[in-house]
């Protein structure tokens, strides 16, 4: 099950779309979405998440709690509408590709892919323009 929810007013259009696209990219992995939940916030309600779970005193733009196993993914993935809007403004990049981007990199944490290191990080950044090739072709 994937579900999307708002502690904002922000409201994701077509959730059908990015359904079938997060499926899709789990499914490019062999995983399969189990029960998997989007939760678009602002920047205080994610600094709080990120102060009380994490004790980081800072925004972001995206936090995921991780349930899954080895083969299903499951967790929580929390994004600040503020920063993707802020972050798509800095990187003059369109909101929906900027929020698409965060929605799969969450999905990449949660199959196994890291970012700590340089390396881990590009390698990241082609998963997730792999992914978003996958979003263009359900448009």
């Amino acid at each position: 099950m994937l579900q999307f929810f708002s502690e904002t007013r922000f409201k994701l259009q077509e959730q059908e779309i990015y359904q079938d696209w997060l499926f899709a990219c789990a499914d490019k992995f062999n995983r399969e979405i189990s029960d998997l939940n989007y939760i678009f916030c602002s920047d205080n309600y994610l600094l709080k998440i990120n102060q009380q779970h994490l004790n980081h005193n800072y925004y972001t733009d995206i936090i995921s709690f991780d349930y899954s196993d080895e083969h299903s993914v499951s967790g929580d993935i929390f994004i600040s509408i503020d920063r993707v809007a802020d972050n798509a403004f800095e990187y003059n990049e369109f909101f929906d590709v900027e929020l698409a981007r965060v929605m799969v990199h969450g999905l990449l944490h949660l199959v196994g892919f890291k970012d700590k290191t340089e390396e881990e990080a590009n390698e990241m950044r082609l998963m997730e323009n792999e992914c978003l090739a996958l979003l263009y072709a359900f448009n």
